[in-house]
């Protein structure tokens, strides 16, 4: 009766039930099939002894459930790298299960469009035969990515608005910084899609990546199953942990990288698989070190044999412990910066694409640079996901950059102006350059 009695003062969130809405938006992705066997409990119902975080970090890595948000879950490796966004995200001091004040309620923060919103869920969590049956930590009883899923969906409307998504996406909502993306096929056609005036997007080099190794996040993504990807399935997101260099038996080089899949299970069966002759090539202190480095979930694979198979690299910018975004190219911290709002109001600042007379009715920022430098422009556009489906609802937008004159007052018409050096993708939620 005490206990029952302590349950019925916990916190119940009525934004976000547990009910089919909050699980729901269409019944179209593979969890409704589940509907029946889902019930709702909290930590403490579930194991004796809850915890937010685990003592032994390896305790705390994350697995994929039911749920296909696997890009979610790859995004949710900056946090483990980086404390102070952790601490941004799930802000600490809120009391946990048997400490003084608990409520069985917890906050989280996500950035949305030019600023951090507060999402407040209770814990209780999805659930089949007494077990997390979405995303959950290595160890039964770590808790914190679960109930981050739930912020997460609730702030996207429903667990199944989850279903697929972009790695980048969802990096940008954890840390308020960027994401890059490498289209590692069709290459061609991206060129195409720039135009004549456009430079090509770099092309990926880990090596050249500044403190991407420690603080940012790199993930791939696989959008088919041709050959040896087959293993690793179709629209699937992996995160790699790191890359390193080494030297064969012959004096050759080949770059390793150790891939963890959100499955929790390894399933790579290359050269460099647990039991592949890839070690051979190697001195045995030197395999046995990096085999003892993989844990569940894990494997290696030389980078060669990795971009031939995947579809696209996600590299996100890293953070630093001041909360400020670091350069990939450079490695420097990068200061200042500024946002700014627009919109296309039909018959004033929707001017269209470039083949419309109207197109420099668009909106437009001027930017002046006084010394030569780094500069980093995201495009964001807004969306409501409560309103509308996942496919839809976003409109294409690019972003050039054109040098103008001093005297700048008068718009230059497209072609007047010299394009700026400049890389450009089209994504479907923001554009980097």
């Amino acid at each position: 009766m005490e206990e029952e009695a302590k349950h019925s003062r916990l916190f119940e969130d009525a934004e976000f039930p547990p009910q089919d809405t909050s699980l729901f938006s269409d019944y179209t992705t593979p969890i409704s099939k589940y509907q029946d066997y889902i019930t709702w409990m909290r930590p403490q119902e579930i194991c004796p002894s809850p915890k937010m975080f685990p003592e032994n970090s390896k305790e705390g890595h994350v697995k994929q459930g039911l749920l296909g948000d696997c890009w979610f879950l790859c995004a949710c490796t900056v946090l483990l790298k980086n404390d102070h966004m952790m601490n941004k995200v799930l802000p600490a001091g809120q009391p946990q299960w048997g400490e003084r004040g608990y409520e069985g309620r917890f906050r989280f923060c996500f950035w949305q469009f030019g600023c951090w919103v507060d999402v407040e869920v209770d814990d209780r969590l999805p659930c089949i035969n007494a077990k997390l049956c979405f995303s959950h930590c290595q160890s039964p009883s770590v808790f914190w990515v679960a109930l981050l899923e739930k912020a997460y969906a609730k702030l996207h409307g429903s667990y199944e608005r989850l279903w697929a998504g972009q790695v980048s996406d969802a990096l940008v909502d954890l840390t308020g910084g960027l994401a890059e993306r490498w289209s590692l096929k069709d290459s061609g056609k991206e060129e195409n899609q720039q135009g004549e005036n456009r430079k090509p997007k770099t092309k990926l080099d880990l090596s050249s990546l500044q403190g991407v190794r420690d603080r940012g996040t790199v993930s791939c993504s696989v959008h088919s199953a041709p050959g040896g990807a087959s293993e690793l399935g179709q629209y699937h997101a992996l995160s790699v942990m790191e890359w390193t260099d080494v030297l064969t038996e012959t004096g050759g080089h080949v770059r390793l990288l150790r891939i963890r899949n959100p499955w929790g299970r390894r399933c790579w069966g290359g050269s460099w698989s647990e039991r592949g002759d890839g070690w051979t090539e190697l001195k045995p202190a030197c395999s046995q070190d990096l085999l003892s480095r993989t844990q569940e979930g894990e494997f290696w694979v030389d980078e060669a044999k990795l971009l031939k198979e995947i579809d696209e690299v996600t590299v996100g910018y890293p953070i630093s412990d001041q909360g400020l975004l670091q350069s990939i190219y450079t490695g420097k911290e990068l200061p200042h910066s500024q946002q700014m709002g627009g919109c296309w109001i039909k018959g004033h600042s929707a001017g269209g694409c470039r083949n419309n007379s109207s197109y420099g009715n668009n909106p437009k920022f001027w930017l002046r640079a006084c010394d030569p430098g780094e500069v980093l422009v995201s495009l964001l556009q807004h969306r409501g996901w409560r309103q509308s489906s996942i496919s839809r609802g976003c409109s294409n937008m690019v972003d050039p950059l054109e040098g103008s004159p001093e005297q700048h007052q008068d718009y230059q018409a497209p072609g007047t102006t010299k394009p700026l050096d400049s890389t450009c993708g089209r994504w479907r939620r923001s554009t980097l350059t």
